[in-house]
């Protein structure tokens, strides 16, 4: 699974803090949370191509 969205920001997808933290609670119990920093790629590249 990935998003652009931190997990603070969930409870606006879902719109019930409680419904968010179990959902993120059963996501991220055995996984591997991977963050990126940096500019978008696809961004770039879109920017790059309407040129």
């Amino acid at each position: 699974m990935a998003t652009n969205l931190k997990f603070g920001q969930w409870n606006h997808v879902f719109g019930d803090q409680i419904l968010t933290e179990v959902v993120i609670d059963r996501l991220i119990h055995h996984s591997h949370l991977l963050f990126f920093n940096g500019n978008s790629r696809r961004l770039r590249d879109s920017i790059l191509q309407s040129k």
